[in-house]
């Protein structure tokens, strides 16, 4: 494996050529770059679409690009230009992994497709991200929104008698975007213990199947189509938000132990013991009997005060926080959950370790901001 700079990391060493855009790709590669890659972030001469997408932004940039493009070098190339092509070409002959999510098989006319990187780079790991496969779906543009539609998602979002709806983030480019991590980091394993490079694939609409877990184990073993309950759980009560003196509380006692102890702290110890109550079958099919017992309890504290009660007698439970108290609460638990990375404040990588700490090298790059210092070391000979 080679690199550009000496980084730190467990993957320090791996040269990855980053041809994706928008979130799905970007998303990955920023988490590898956290962990010690060497990522270049190849932009057509426009740049990355996100970096358009404002408002908000920060100085002038869109917070949404500056969100998924830290630890990255910048490289403007217009692949329709044959000396472009030509350093494009150069760089994945080099790469130990390349990441696109053109459309399948939209890279080929540049030579950049699997098997024409593979002549050159029999080791290659090249990951392809699409919305709906390369094979009868290769043609249907993959857009997070229509895949949330397609898979069922927004079937399974909003309240019983009102529309479907979205969440409230493209949820299946993330979740695409760490499937395509895992199957880079087992490429790459792969390729050390056999000296094999491979064809990773992932696709939106397999992300999300997998993704709605026990919606789709419902239909798939089960028979049973599912839809939405607004914030009820079809298996467990309770296991959604209730009113409290102020703001709604996530209250999910997932088992009858944590029911007993919700009880204890409501001051109605009795209810535990109700037959219609005692078991979590008898919760859930008894539910609109139960309900209004548990709200007329916390009615009488507000949702953070319950929280701290709650919590400290074993009870899973939430206020329901904007993001600022989202960040709030990370930080009252020494998450530590924002880094500032070149002056520029990020949401910190989700994952620790004991002996390869993460490392923040880079701010997000200006467009082509490393260019000239890509172009003159992919002139140089060897790699």
């Amino acid at each position: 494996m080679t690199d550009m700079s000496p980084n730190s990391g467990p993957l320090s060493g791996v040269l990855i050529a980053d041809f994706s855009r928008i979130l799905a790709g970007p998303y990955a590669t920023m988490l590898l770059a956290d962990l010690g890659a060497d990522v270049v972030k190849v932009e057509g001469p426009a740049g990355d679409d996100t970096r358009s997408w404002m408002p908000p932004v920060r100085d002038g940039v869109s917070t949404y690009y500056l969100a998924i493009n830290r630890g990255k070098r910048s490289i403007a190339l217009d692949l329709r230009d044959a000396a472009d092509a030509g350093v494009a070409r150069e760089l994945a002959r080099r790469a130990d992994v390349l990441i696109e999510n053109f459309k399948p098989g939209g890279l080929g006319k540049y030579g950049l497709d699997f098997e024409a990187v593979r002549e050159g780079n029999p080791g290659i790991v090249y990951a392809s991200i699409s919305g709906f496969g390369s094979g009868a779906g290769r043609d249907v543009p993959g857009y997070d929104l229509m895949v949330q539609a397609i898979s069922g998602l927004m079937s399974l979002t909003g309240d019983p008698d009102g529309p479907p709806y979205r969440a409230g983030i493209s949820v299946f480019d993330v979740m695409a975007g760490n499937h395509a991590v895992i199957g880079i980091l087992a490429a790459l394993r792969h390729r050390e213990a056999t000296g094999q490079g491979q064809h990773v694939e992932v696709n939106l609409l397999s992300s999300a199947l997998t993704g709605l877990v026990n919606h789709s184990s419902a239909y798939v073993a089960g028979g049973t189509v599912p839809y939405r309950m607004g914030n009820a759980h079809p298996s467990v009560f309770p296991y959604e938000p209730l009113p409290t003196a102020d703001n709604d509380l996530i209250v999910a006692a997932g088992n009858d132990a944590q029911f007993v102890k919700l009880c204890q702290v409501l001051g109605i110890p009795e209810i535990a013991e109700d037959e219609r109550f005692a078991r979590n079958a008898d919760r859930t099919a008894n539910r609109e009997e139960l309900r209004p017992i548990l709200v007329d309890r916390l009615k009488h504290r507000g949702a953070v005060e319950w929280f701290d009660l709650l919590v400290a007698a074993g009870v899973p439970c939430g206020p329901i926080n904007t993001i600022d108290g989202g960040f709030a609460m990370a930080e009252r638990f020494e998450l530590d959950p924002v880094v500032t990375v070149g002056g520029i404040p990020t949401t910190r990588h989700p994952i620790r370790f004991s002996r390869t700490p993460v490392s923040y090298r880079l701010p997000p790059p200006e467009l082509d901001e490393h260019g000239a210092e890509i172009r003159k070391w992919l002139e140089e000979d060897g790699g």
